[in-house]
């Protein structure tokens, strides 16, 4: 064993040397990472097709073309679901184990699409977005927690990072998909019926792999775990993995076996890691990422580009820009360390909403307060200013794509003790949703009533705070093994050998 000392701990933790790990020299973790990543690409596929869908569903149900009250029902109810999945699929996941968690989400998800896909009335088509979003929540939590727990620790964030890529791909396929389905007699219900068949083919290939090593250690099924770990570790590393999970294993004997929600605030390092999670996972919402995603093309038209033809096109670009950014993330996290490409992405994130604070607020009256209906790109609200808009969008995914993106649920994923994982990684990604519904459902409010441009400045200035609360509040946790992470978490709350730099070093 060596010494090392880490970044944001506040003090000195032991470390077993890390090794050099390529993504690709395991094809079986590699495999079980995408497989488990199709979770994601439902979620992404989810929040990017019903924008498209819901144009339709008003031609086909007079009631909902007459009530915008239920038209907003219609998308955010499966935000709903997903914050109930969300929230029970954390004790799911330490019941049951991650990978029965996942076939549930599966089995939800596929039956709530045929539910919307069939639905006679828009009461049933509600009733299936809310199984919907109740598959996503569940694999919302699963699916980062079951990646990182069979990963190695050099790669363990980059490979998290996938299940992010496979959620921005989503979004990127329902927008083509949305454009392939325009001339199709049903057009809504092959958009929304179609996701089905992900959730089958993962259902599937679940079959076929294992549940995560470190929950069946855990509930004393060390002959399976052990054949897992094989297959993961090479014979030179395998012995220290079992090692390591021997002890955590011993240490959540003389835990509680059952974890409640109030036992994480019972525990001041828990408290401070939950802090730190949930505050990451509040952080990405609230700096405007699904306000992009979902209203990209009615930002476009704000900026003077009335076309809905181009305004798609360009909100193509957004997605396939996020996509982009993701991958970058996944090749930088484990490279430059969650803590510092996080500070980054923030800092171009700033910047990037004052540009398009800027360009609004330097538009004309009606432009800035969303209420443009100029017919073509050379009336007034067609003027340079909304291509400088349109770059201060296009600059907001790159510098939010690569960071903010996938270090949220890399580090829920990796923060929390044994015990504990599944419980608060559930509690994190439901503060993630709560906070999603929140967002998405005042923006376009917030625009009528203080502009565009305001309301850019407002979550600016909340990226202002994302910024220090990270500073002073996220450790880095790169290349460490879940019991180091749990160690430090300890000298953070209760101080070591450097006690007096306090919690926020």
């Amino acid at each position: 064993m060596t010494i090392q000392s880490f970044p944001g701990s506040s003090g000195i933790i032991d470390a077993s040397p890390k090794r050099d790990i390529s993504y690709f020299s395991n094809f079986y973790v590699l495999g079980l990472t995408v497989t488990a990543g199709i979770g994601g690409l439902l979620f992404g596929y989810d929040t990017g097709v019903i924008s498209g869908a819901l144009l339709y569903i008003r031609d086909d149900f007079a009631a909902v073309a007459e009530n915008k009250v239920l038209q907003e029902t219609i998308v955010s109810m499966a935000i709903a679901g997903a914050i109930i999945g969300a929230a029970g699929g954390g004790w799911v996941n330490d019941a049951y184990g991650r990978k029965k968690a996942t076939l549930l989400a599966d089995i939800i998800f596929a039956t709530g699409s045929v539910v919307m896909c069939a639905a006679p009335d828009p009461y049933v088509l509600i009733c299936g977005r809310l199984l919907v979003g109740l598959g996503i929540g569940i694999a919302s939590v699963t699916a980062p927690v079951y990646i990182a727990e069979a990963s190695p620790s050099e790669i363990r964030g980059g490979l998290v990072g996938i299940n992010v890529l496979m959620i921005t791909g989503g979004q990127f396929l329902s927008y083509l998909v949305n454009l392939a389905f325009t001339e199709v007699p049903g057009t809504w219900r092959w958009m929304l019926g179609v996701a089905a068949l992900p959730a089958i083919i993962q259902f599937f290939l679940m079959l076929f792999l294992p549940e995560s090593p470190r929950w069946l250690y855990l509930k004393n099924e060390k002959p399976q775990a052990i054949a897992v770990l094989t297959r993961i570790y090479g014979s030179d590393r395998l012995e220290e993995e079992i090692d390591i999970l021997a002890v955590a294993s011993e240490e959540a004997l003389h835990s509680k076996n059952n974890v409640r929600y109030l036992d994480v605030f019972k525990s001041k390092e828990m408290r401070l890691a939950f802090l730190a999670g949930a505050g990451l996972q509040a952080f990405q919402q609230f700096t405007g990422i699904n306000t992009v995603m979902y209203y990209s093309p009615t930002i476009v038209q704000m900026a003077g580009f009335t076309s809905n033809k181009l305004a798609l096109l360009l909100s193509l670009i957004v997605a396939a820009m996020n996509a982009a950014g993701t991958i970058v993330g996944i090749f930088l996290i484990d490279r430059c360390g969650r803590r510092r490409l996080t500070l980054s992405s923030l800092s171009g994130v700033l910047i990037s909403l004052l540009i398009l604070s800027g360009a609004f607020f330097l538009q004309p009256s009606k432009l800035n307060s969303g209420l443009c209906e100029v017919q073509t790109l050379h009336d007034t609200c067609g003027t340079s200013l909304g291509w400088i808009a349109v770059l201060g969008l296009a600059l907001y995914i790159a510098f939010f794509s690569p960071g903010m993106g996938p270090v949220p649920w890399a580090v829920n994923s990796e923060i929390y003790p044994e015990a504990y994982r599944g419980v608060c990684g559930g509690m994190s990604a439901t503060v993630n949703w709560v906070s999603n519904l929140i967002v998405s459902q005042t923006f376009l409010s917030v625009v009528a009533v203080i502009g565009t441009g305001g309301t850019f400045l407002i979550i600016a200035g909340v990226a202002v705070v994302a910024f220090i609360f990270v500073a002073l509040f996220v450790p880095e946790t790169k290349g460490l093994s879940f019991e180091e992470v749990e160690r430090l978490w300890k000298e953070r709350a209760w101080g070591g050998e450097d006690a007096r730099q306090g919690l926020l070093v």
